[in-house]
């Protein structure tokens, strides 16, 4: 009596989606992270879990390096602030993918900007790399979370869902990058999905893909930096 320490405290999962842009004049992931703290108010969150910040990020790359980084560190600054076993922090990207059929998870990200059209601040990098410290643009990050557990989980649920090795070399593969690189110097988790158009796959299907995502996520046995 008395002598059991604390138990641990639940894995909090901050989500972060885009506004619209070039082509995509609903972008399904703001309306997604807009309303997610409602949804799982009124669906419950998975035991264990705590949904932190739902930010909607600008479609842009190097013009919103400072606001990403800003909202990346906010979790860390709260998550130091807390006790030793507070839990871990997973940083959940949402994108759109316009041309895609089924929802992805993302493994990797590559340390290279080629934009295939301006970003909604006016930027269009050509074989850039994203963070030059860090390597040439062939460098490849990826996520400590076991991404093929976390793609079959969903698939049993009856989502139509994929891993992908290849997040593009947009705005999404920007972010990630920037994410996991993040994850990596401060300790927390990092994880990108891509979603297709409510056009291709309705907004009330994906929100609950998103909820069953987070239940996925409170499952895994193991929050850590182990595949």
């Amino acid at each position: 009596m008395g002598s059991e320490g604390p138990a641990p405290s639940a894995v909090t999962v901050h989500v972060t989606g885009f506004k619209r842009f070039h082509g995509v004049s609903v972008n399904p992931t703001e309306t997604i992270v807009r309303n997610l703290k409602n949804y799982m108010d009124e669906n419950g969150l998975p035991k264990g879990m705590v949904l932190g910040s739902c930010n909607i990020l600008e479609t842009a790359g190097h013009g919103a390096v400072v606001p990403l980084y800003q909202t990346l560190q906010s979790a860390v600054t709260n998550k130091s602030s807390e006790l030793p076993n507070s839990g871990k922090v997973i940083w959940l990207h949402l994108g759109v993918n316009s041309g895609a059929t089924q929802f992805a998870v993302e493994k990797q990200a590559v340390n290279e900007a080629t934009f295939r059209c301006p970003d909604e601040m006016g930027w269009k990098p050509q074989k850039v790399q994203i963070i030059p410290t860090d390597g040439e643009i062939s460098r490849i990050r990826q996520t400590s979370l076991p991404v093929d557990e976390i793609t079959a989980a969903l698939k049993g649920k009856g989502y139509d869902v994929m891993r992908s090795d290849d997040a593009g070399r947009f705005v999404c593969n920007y972010v990630y990058y920037h994410s996991l690189w993040f994850a990596e110097q401060n300790g927390v988790i990092s994880l990108f999905v891509h979603v297709p158009l409510f056009s291709t796959i309705d907004e009330k299907t994906q929100m609950r893909f998103i909820a069953s995502l987070l239940e996925v996520l409170a499952s895994l046995p193991c929050h850590s930096n182990q595949m």
